[in-house]
């Protein structure tokens, strides 16, 4: 698609791999909404870049059904997702407490959904629009100690494809990322970007405004991004 065409949501857009892609596809001439659940941060992309910025928490229906209709105010062409929103917590199978398991799924796969839901009702009207899910790597693979985060990521891919089916019969195209380890708040310590072999968030948002440059024609279904040698 024309990148000056996009009129693109991005959620979790105010940090990280989501502010990234935001400030990537702005450069690119696109019309950029964002949403988070804190108002610090959108205040500041807002400000700085701006962006239209909208609270919300994604895991939340009558907030996403609220979100969107306030994107579609903003961005009456909107016919861009980029479902970005998660997060992680980590522990081993013997300490795995359900509460956890619960609350990276409401985020990870159940808003995820919600977003999608309600970007694709306004992509089927319009016939026409590109949904990206940002998955992980670990949707390829799971890890010790990832049980709760490799799963939500798992499921989101079984998503995708799902999606991606129903879909494509109304000129939608769904497509997936896999970022492996990233350089942002989500990663812990390294979120300065100053280790020189690891990923960090702008590379992702390259990939991804790769990924919606192409022709409307066709896509690419799924793409994995990894780091060339990433010493510790």
């Amino acid at each position: 698609m024309q990148l000056d065409s996009i009129q693109a949501l991005v959620t979790g857009g105010a940090t990280g791999i989501g502010l990234a892609t935001a400030r990537a596809l702005q450069q690119a001439g696109a019309q950029v909404a964002i949403c988070g659940r804190r108002e610090g941060p959108l205040a500041e992309a807002r400000a700085e870049y701006g962006f239209h910025a909208f609270q919300a928490d994604v895991s939340k229906e009558d907030e996403v059904d609220a979100l969107a209709a306030r994107v579609v105010r903003a961005l009456p062409n909107w016919n861009v997702l980029i479902n970005n929103a998660g997060f992680g917590r980590f522990a081993p199978l013997l300490e795995l407490e359900a509460r956890d398991l619960r609350e990276v799924f409401e985020t990870n796969v159940f808003g995820a959904t919600l977003v999608a839901r309600a970007a694709a009702r306004h992509f089927v009207a319009q016939s026409t629009g590109s949904i990206v899910n940002v998955a992980s790597t670990a949707a390829r693979k799971g890890y010790a100690n990832g049980s709760a985060y490799a799963a939500s990521k798992f499921a989101l891919s079984g998503l995708t494809e799902c999606w991606r089916a129903e879909l494509r019969q109304h000129q939608i195209r769904v497509m997936q990322v896999n970022p492996s380890e990233v350089q942002t708040a989500f990663g812990g310590a390294e979120r300065d970007g100053s280790n020189p072999t690891k990923l960090v968030a702008d590379d992702v948002a390259q990939l991804i405004v790769g990924l919606l440059a192409l022709p409307d024609r066709g896509f690419v279904t799924e793409a994995s991004l990894w780091a060339t040698n990433p010493r510790s």
